[in-house]
């Protein structure tokens, strides 16, 4: 187990490294300058210059990759050229919403996807199970932003259910960071209603998050039930006349949920990325909408701290499924 996960880990680093190098690139490569940009409008060449040399863009590609690994090394992730705050500084402040969001959104997705595809499984080709499976593809084939927009639309502006978009409403003071999430800060510093409010800000972008995710969990659940229900030993229980709520909750599903428990690893990595979608249809205050606005000014600092935080973080999701197989069942260790 060690040696496999020595494996695992020596791996993630040469991803994160291409990660890092083919991002870098393509924000150094795009049209727009982003030393001109930092200028202003009204700049002379001068001045453009002199931005240039102070952000080290005159310098080749290599060498600005070199210095910038070893920037973030000694834990120094640069400042925005658009609003000259330290990138970290926007880091610990966006990505913690971002995470909640996730957070939320994936345990909407396995509360209700790992019933439903049981469910579907048991009622095989019954009406209920007809319903599950339309569901799963309209989650599969509809765009999350598309059903954010909807959901604003009809349960937003339609039946002021909830509200348009934001983390909490603008006159009300987040609690006191502990955690830096909202929601738990709420309840540890015994403000209620400021949870209460976090919590009706945060459903309509966390349903739209997670319905991708929430159909493939059911799929891939529904297809491991069907298969493992068929398998000779749930036969033999059901031979011996145990109840089918034994078979299904105790036998079956602990086989059926191994598959499972990859796909939320996969699709919990997916919606770190999913996020710059949401949380820019929802105007939600984390990293996915950082990163949006600091490509529309070209500031490649603030680009290149978002991916290396949503990549390592993606990296890290499937790092630990990778463990978890491997514990789980000892065969994967020995094909690494």
């Amino acid at each position: 187990m060690l040696r496999f996960t020595l494996r695992r880990a020596v791996l993630m680093v040469f991803m994160l490294l291409g990660l890092l190098a083919i991002t870098f690139t393509i924000s150094h490569i795009a049209p727009a300058d982003p030393a001109a940009l930092a200028a202003g409008p009204d700049a002379d060449r001068a001045m453009i210059e002199r931005y240039r040399v102070e952000y080290g863009l005159d310098r080749p590609m290599y060498e600005q990759f070199a210095i910038y690994l070893q920037r973030l090394l000694t834990g120094n992730w640069g400042k925005s050229i658009h609003t000259t705050r330290q990138v970290w500084d926007d880091l610990v402040t966006y990505f913690p919403n971002t995470f909640e969001l996730v957070m939320f959104s994936i345990l909407i997705a396995v509360a209700l996807g790992v019933p439903l595809g049981v469910v579907a499984a048991v009622y095989q080709n019954r009406p209920i199970d007809h319903t599950i499976r339309i569901l799963t593809v309209s989650g599969v084939a509809l765009p999350m932003f598309w059903l954010g927009l909807m959901a604003q639309l009809y349960f937003a502006l339609h039946l002021g259910w909830f509200p348009l978009g934001g983390r909490i409403e603008m006159m009300t003071d987040p609690p006191q960071a502990i955690t830096h999430l909202l929601l738990v800060d709420s309840l540890l510093r015994g403000q209620f209603s400021t949870f209460v409010e976090g919590l009706h800000h945060i459903v309509l972008p966390a349903v739209a998050l997670c319905f991708p995710a929430l159909a493939s969990i059911i799929r891939v659940n529904r297809a491991e039930m069907l298969e493992t229900l068929n398998q000779d030993y749930i036969v033999n229980a059901r031979a011996h006349g145990l109840s089918t709520f034994r078979i299904v909750a105790v036998y079956a599903l602990k086989n059926a949920m191994l598959p499972t428990m990859a796909m939320i690893g996969l699709r919990f990595g997916w919606m770190l990325g999913g996020t710059v979608l949401v949380e820019t249809v929802f105007d939600w205050p984390g990293i996915g909408l950082y990163a949006v606005q600091a490509a529309i000014s070209s500031d490649f600092e603030p680009i290149m701290g978002a991916t290396i935080v949503l990549g390592f973080f993606f990296m890290m999701t499937n790092f630990v499924i990778d463990l978890i197989y491997g514990i789980l069942d000892p065969r994967v260790r020995e094909q690494v």
